[in-house]
């Protein structure tokens, strides 16, 4: 772990805090002995639920290196990661996660993840969200048409 990165995830998360952008917190994807991009979270300036720190440093991140895949990277977050955010982390192919703060210590200052944890764990019938399923055939269809597609990009 290089504690710069770190250093630099804990500055993001308090100067995106002081400046109303949203909640504390702050992120820097590495490649090697770089920073390739940086967020912090701007859920409620951009009026975004999905605008947490690691989304937008993994955004930053891949436009600056012109791809969709993080392969070779890690995140530095100054928190651990919600499940979202983990999902994306995942998604981007980062290699690593490094956070300084837990999520009990997120909890503490109003941010508890544990419901959507606890979701997640369930069917979809299950869940406090109702989900109804319709249409199957006709989106297996796209998926069929997606795996004959010659040209398609692999991810």
């Amino acid at each position: 772990m290089k504690l710069e990165f770190m250093r630099e995830a804990i500055r993001l998360s308090r100067e995106g805090m002081e400046r109303g952008d949203g909640g504390p917190f702050g992120a820097v994807v590495t490649k090697g002995d770089r920073i390739v991009g940086k967020g912090w979270n701007r859920v409620t300036s951009a009026n975004d639920p999905t605008a947490h720190a690691e989304v937008t440093a993994i955004r930053d991140a891949c436009r600056a290196l012109g791809t969709f895949s993080l392969d070779g990277c890690e995140i530095y977050c100054s928190c651990e990661p919600c499940p979202m955010c983990l999902a994306a982390i995942h998604w981007a192919r980062l290699e690593a996660i490094r956070f300084a703060a837990t999520g009990e210590d997120a909890a503490a200052a109003g941010f508890d993840d544990r419901a959507i944890y606890d979701e997640v764990r369930k069917t979809a019938v299950q869940r406090a969200l109702p989900a109804v399923q319709g249409l199957r055939e006709e989106a297996a269809e796209v998926f069929a048409a997606w795996m004959k597609k010659p040209d398609r990009v692999e991810y």
